[in-house]
């Protein structure tokens, strides 16, 4: 049984999901980020980079056990694991892999921003609040031209790129979008979200997250908590 160290957030769900696709057996652990449980020795041991999520496979290559982190090489690992939702042929292979790694570069990086200028932080800047505003709409913009004459963003049929990809939109208010300006999009959100393994992936942890309110979050999250040597 595969542990997975997670919560409740769009990379914690990309693993849940895709663990559910698969059909893998696994052990949610959840790891509370809010009140700093991500920089304990047990959890740095594996995720050097006090990040979640991070995944121990008892039955890991060889039949040895291995830990990982970071979600794209979860993802990626899972899916060699099961020989679901990468294609073999190195063309398609590349073409789903570009996305992930668009995900990875741009819509985790930039949608986390526009969360944290419009939602989290102390101050209201309207040039941070503009920037990744208006970066979120761009990237949304690429997403629907790509599903304008793709079924799914590596192609034809369903892959890890999609399941990266998904859980970050979920957030789209917040991030100051509109969906009549993305319809292609949002109809691709709209199939994946009805997906049942993708139901049961977001709800993973869901009853253990609670707002980012309290000053003691919001320092462990934001503050000189992730600075300091651990």
């Amino acid at each position: 049984m595969i542990d997975v160290y997670s919560w409740a957030t769009p990379n914690g769900h990309k693993v849940h999901i895709m663990l559910e696709e698969c059909r893998l057996p696994y052990r949610a652990v959840a790891v509370d980020i809010g009140s700093g449980e991500q920089f304990q020795s047990d959890f740095l041991a594996i995720s050097p980079n006090n990040k979640i999520p991070a995944i121990v496979d008892p039955d890991g290559p060889d039949g040895r056990p291995i830990s990982l982190f970071e979600s794209g090489a979860i993802l990626l690992y899972l899916a060699g694991k099961t020989g679901r939702f990468l294609p073999e042929g190195t063309a398609a292979k590349y073409e789903v892999l570009q996305w992930l790694m668009f995900q990875m570069g741009s819509v985790g990086p930039m949608l986390g921003q526009a969360h944290h200028f419009r939602i989290y932080a102390p101050e209201k800047i309207p040039y941070a609040i503009e920037r990744y505003t208006n970066e979120a709409r761009r990237l949304y913009t690429v997403m629907n031209t790509r599903l304008a004459k793709s079924r799914y963003l590596g192609g034809p049929e369903y892959s890890i790129a999609d399941i990266a990809v998904f859980p970050w939109l979920r957030s789209w208010k917040n991030q100051g979008i509109d969906w009549n300006d993305h319809p292609h999009l949002k109809g691709w959100f709209d199939e994946i979200a009805a997906r049942p393994a993708v139901m049961r992936g977001v709800e993973v942890l869901a009853d253990r997250r609670r707002p980012i309110t309290d000053e003691r979050a919001r320092e462990v999250l934001f503050g000189a908590t992730q600075y300091r040597k651990h």
